[in-house]
């Protein structure tokens, strides 16, 4: 697809499983059609189940599942990158100790035990695979999420109670009222810090929201890369709420307590499902407006959901809407003109298991 851009644009993805693998999938497509040639995903760790969270307890390292899942979107289309995406993402079963495992997650944590530097062993890993772009860990130690869950109590459901870890998190039966870290000032890596300075676009989300796109707003090396830079903020909005992190969310209430958590944050763009909106009603589509206009952004609304009717974004459609994004970055806040549709769609919606 030819650009209408005059350059090949720097770009940053923020997030975490399911929904960050979409995202990544649909900038590979725009990397190979020239529209991106700088690409670095920054990726959550915080997992504490499955096997990123065995491999963390019983190693101390950062859990890898999700940085797995961004590597393997990062894959080429060739021979050579659909065979190595499928022997990343295999998944051992039988009864054993190996049950469970993920073939990526063992080679990621083996690299960082040989080279003992996370960064160095993620690019190694990206070679391997011929990988068209760069991930980066969100902080260079392993962090548990701690979330406020209102209505917990039968007995005072008003009543605010405290829930440790992402699975905890994700799968809570409450309403969660904010989330913060633990450590609340992790480490982070120069590497990290530097794409910021030098990206064109930021894009943040889809994902789950509570447990792996918020939480990058929350590291303050992070939040203050994000607000010193240059480039343009795109937060992408989920299809769906997720039961247990948003459940009764509309695609407003998604918008408003991602701004409630880091209200610094300057966001350019806000892409959402047309269809989505549509489906929420006039009254929520007012509200989504209402929202991204109070927030100084401009709301691009695009088809990017998957054709089969789930709540997943479609990689081609979704780099279609990127495309459109970033070419019309100077266009006043309003609806964005339909993109077409593409082929693929991502492995499935975002989540508690989604990066492990």
């Amino acid at each position: 697809m030819p650009s209408s851009l005059d350059r090949a644009q720097a770009v940053v993805a923020l997030g975490g499983g399911h929904g960050l693998h979409a995202s990544l999938r649909a900038l590979r497509h725009l990397v190979d059609d020239v529209v991106v040639d700088d690409l670095t995903a920054i990726v959550t760790v915080a997992d504490n189940g499955g096997s990123s969270g065995r491999l963390r307890g019983e190693f101390g390292v950062l859990p890898p599942g999700d940085l797995r899942m961004a590597l393997a979107a990062l894959c080429g289309e060739d021979e050579w990158g659909r065979t190595w995406e499928g022997v990343l993402q295999h998944r051992f079963a039988g009864d054993g100790d190996m049950n469970g495992h993920v073939v990526g997650n063992l080679l990621i944590v083996a690299l960082w035990e040989q080279l003992g530097d996370h960064v160095a062993a993620l690019d190694i890993v990206g070679r391997l695979l011929g990988a068209k772009g760069r991930v980066l860990p969100m902080a260079l130690c392993p962090m548990d999420i701690h979330a406020d869950v209102r209505g917990l109590d039968p007995d005072d459901p008003d009543a605010l109670q405290v829930v440790q870890g992402q699975v905890e998190v994700a799968t809570t039966e409450g309403v969660i009222t904010g989330v913060r870290l633990e450590p609340p000032s992790p480490p982070t890596s120069p590497d990290a810090l530097a794409a910021l300075a030098a990206a064109d676009w930021v894009f943040l989300g889809p994902g789950s929201w509570f447990s792996s796109v918020i939480p990058h707003l929350l590291v303050p090396d992070l939040r203050d890369a994000l607000a010193r830079t240059s480039a343009r903020a795109v937060v992408v909005l989920n299809l769906a709420e997720q039961p247990g992190e948003t459940g009764g969310f509309s695609p407003a209430d998604h918008l408003a307590v991602l701004l409630e958590h880091a209200p610094g944050l300057a966001v350019h763009t806000v892409l959402a499902d047309r269809r989505t909106v549509e489906t929420a009603g006039s009254e929520a589509a007012w509200h989504l407006e209402e929202t991204v206009t109070a927030a100084g952004a401009r709301l691009v609304l695009a088809d990017v959901a998957a054709t089969d009717g789930s709540p997943r974004h479609d990689p081609r459609r979704l780099a279609d809407a990127y495309e459109q994004v970033m070419a019309g970055a100077d266009l006043g806040a309003g609806v964005g003109p339909d993109v077409g549709p593409g082929a693929g769609a991502d492995p499935g919606p975002g989540g508690p298991a989604e990066g492990r």
